[in-house]
């Protein structure tokens, strides 16, 4: 499975018990976004107490999708899980969609074999996003604004092009769908509306309680709780410290976008004005928002491009399953594996280099430590 479990709520625990009736798997593993996600974001408690909630309620073996794709848009992002998953021997990935009909296996290998579609990209007076529906419109008659259709498509196409597919088991969402912004009275909610729920002052506990498992309710009532309202003064002072050209070398800072980021930053009291602020017609929010987190994070391209040169597999947790799995991949590995975190891998040149820099700030915030002295969670 490919997850962010942000966080993880009744909703993940019916599609991980799906997808173990489904496959009759031997091991459930997660590949699972750390402590930043793909729509550019922090999550709101951090990864090890994701980890935990996960391996709780049934999953068997949690391992770290590296920032580096773990915030990219749906393309990128599914090619690094699916580089991970293939490497861990997986057989089948289990994932959710609006529409669990569609051959999603015969999508991905066309998908997968047409002409480069660079030439259908063109029109820059619309987001990539707007153009890429319109892309799976026109080519296949399918939709994919939902956010979940549009990751099982990145899915399909890079399950496509791995030497051994896997088998691809969709399964549709149940209750809530994943934008919704409010608690409907059900049991399972959109992870969007159970932010927002904890976020509130004077929160119900109650309504908590009723869409998330017991460990997820005592993380978010004990933790600390992290979003871009948190993070927001250290994003303005970074981009009003900075000069234009250390802006311009933030990863995808491109087309003068350093200069709009100096003209309204200090015109800005919180995150969605600055948001809106930046935004125009070539520019979707998510896209804004993952550049925001980039220049938070201080993150060049030279450091993504050496980040992705060089594969390895990070242990966030398991049970005696998981483990025992561990046990029998581990010799035919054709990457690292890093259960524990030092100054080899973990100091400026490591192979964790820019997920421990990125985490620094998240541990200042959250108080709890993240890379160095921690090991993977055992349940």
């Amino acid at each position: 499975m490919i997850v962010e479990y942000n966080p993880f709520h009744n909703g993940h625990l019916y599609h991980l018990q799906q997808a173990r009736k489904r496959t009759q798997a031997d091991v459930l593993i997660a590949v699972m976004s750390g402590n930043y996600l793909q729509r550019g974001e922090p999550a709101i408690i951090d990864k090890w107490q994701r980890t935990k909630a996960a391996l709780i309620n049934g999953v068997d073996l949690v391992v770290e999708l590296p920032l580096a794709t773990a915030v990219e848009p749906a393309d990128r992002f599914a090619q690094g899980a699916l580089a991970i998953l293939s490497q861990l021997g997986c057989s089948a990935l289990a994932f959710g969609t609006e529409n669990e009909q569609i051959d999603y296996q015969a999508i991905g290998q066309r998908l997968a074999t047409l002409p480069t579609r660079h030439a259908y990209f063109r029109d820059y007076k619309q987001t990539y996003a707007t153009q890429l529906n319109q892309y799976y419109q026109d080519t296949l008659n399918l939709n994919s604004d939902a956010p979940n259709h549009l990751l099982a498509l990145s899915y399909a196409t890079s399950n496509a092009k791995l030497a051994k597919p896997l088998k691809l088991i969709p399964i549709a969402r149940s209750g809530a769908q994943y934008l919704d912004q409010e608690l409907n009275g059900s049991a399972i909610a959109s992870a969007t509306s159970i932010r927002h729920l904890v976020t509130a002052a004077n929160f119900s506990h109650a309504a908590l309680e009723k869409v998330v498992p017991a460990a997820t309710y005592q993380s978010l009532t004990t933790q600390p709780i992290m979003n871009w309202a948190t993070l927001f003064p250290y994003l303005k002072y970074k981009v009003e410290s900075s000069s234009l050209f250390e802006l311009g070398q933030i990863y995808q800072m491109t087309e003068g976008l350093e200069y709009r980021f100096k003209k309204v930053v200090h015109q800005t009291a919180n995150f969605s004005e600055l948001l809106r602020a930046l935004k125009s017609k070539r520019y979707t929010y998510t896209r804004l928002q993952r550049l925001c987190l980039y220049v938070l994070l201080n993150i060049k391209q030279t450091e993504i491009t050496t980040t992705l040169e060089r594969s390895y597999i990070r242990l966030l947790g398991f049970n005696k399953k998981g483990q025992a799995y561990l046990h029998q991949v581990k010799q035919d590995l054709e990457v690292p594996l890093i259960s524990r975190v030092d100054q080899e891998v973990g100091g400026e040149n490591g192979l964790l280099a820019l997920e421990v820099k990125a985490d620094w700030l998240y541990e200042q915030q959250s108080g709890c430590a993240q890379d160095f002295g921690r090991s993977p969670i055992r349940v």
